[in-house]
Order: structure tokens, then sequence, then C-alpha cells
């Protein structure tokens, strides 16, 4: 008797749709509650919310990952624009594969996606942010050509910080 290998599929959400918009939730929630997330679920008001405010913000697309049609991964993401290349760039916000599905292939499978979207966009890059213990993440994405970079190598690599707004 021989096992038939799971189905993935990657499709970009409907946020209209009530089966992609819950499948945004449970899989963004799913992250969050990660160590790599955060380690924390979603306050329930953001979960109510969040598929609405993506809805309304231009540029922002959510791929969903489904192995044999069950909700496996996600990646939201946001156009934004490269003044120095004056074009629009591509950055994945939030990249998470549930932990039952990891190492199948469905994050690299998401990224070509992100990258396909990118490209019918005009994109000139695609920018994600990644946590420094992550080095399953790191080797993913440095295997798939993604890097830190310096415009000027004198001055080192470029760092994300944020300032939390209250």
């Amino acid at each position: 008797m021989s096992t038939l290998a799971p189905e993935l599929t990657i499709a970009l959400a409907d946020y209209a749709n009530p089966l992609d918009a819950a499948d945004v939730v449970r899989l963004t929630d799913a992250y969050a509650r990660d160590p790599m997330g955060g380690g924390a679920p979603l306050a329930s008001e953001v979960c109510d919310r969040l598929v609405e405010g993506l809805a309304a913000q231009p540029g922002a697309f959510s791929l969903i990952a489904r192995l044999d049609g069950e909700p496996a991964g996600i990646a939201n993401c946001f156009i934004g624009f490269s003044t120095f290349a004056a074009r629009p760039l591509v950055n994945v916000h939030d990249l998470g594969v549930r932990p039952e599905h990891r190492g199948r292939g469905v994050g690299r499978a998401l990224l070509a996606a992100v990258e396909a979207e990118a490209r019918r966009h005009g994109a000139c890059k695609v920018t994600l942010e990644v946590l420094s213990g992550n080095e399953a993440a790191k080797a993913l994405y440095a295997a798939l050509g993604f890097a830190t970079y310096a415009l000027d190598p004198a001055s080192g690599t470029a760092q994300f910080w944020e300032k939390k707004l209250r």
C-alpha cells in the first residue's frame, strides 16, 4: 500500500470569503502563539479586527498555504515603495507555518508565491525580518537568496528597529 503525498496549494486570501478570513485569523494567531511570533495568542479584539483591517490597507495581501485543504501556513504582506529604486517592494510582515506542517516545504512554497506576487506588481525586492535566534528560518531565507544588506559595508548592515506607540 502506498501513501500519497499531500497536496500543497497556495492561494491569495479573499478577505471577503468567510473561509479565507477565518484561516487568516487562525493562522496568524497560530504564528503569534509560536515562540518566534512572540509566544502569546492574539487578543480577541485583534482577531475581531484583523481581516477588516487588512482589507482596508491598500497593498495588503495574504497568501494561505493548505495541505489537503487544511490551513498549514500564511504570509501576510504589504506593498511598499523603494525610493532608491522608484519601484514597489513587498514586505513579508508575517510568515508562519503550523508546527505540525514544518519541514514539508510549506515555508519555501509560500515565499515562492510571495516572490511571484511581487514580480506581478513590478517590485524591485522582497523584504522580511527574522529573529537572530531563528536558525531554521534564517537557513531557509539564505537558501532562497535573502541576506542582510548594507548600503555601504563600512557603515554596517541594516537593522530593523521599532518604537511602539500606545
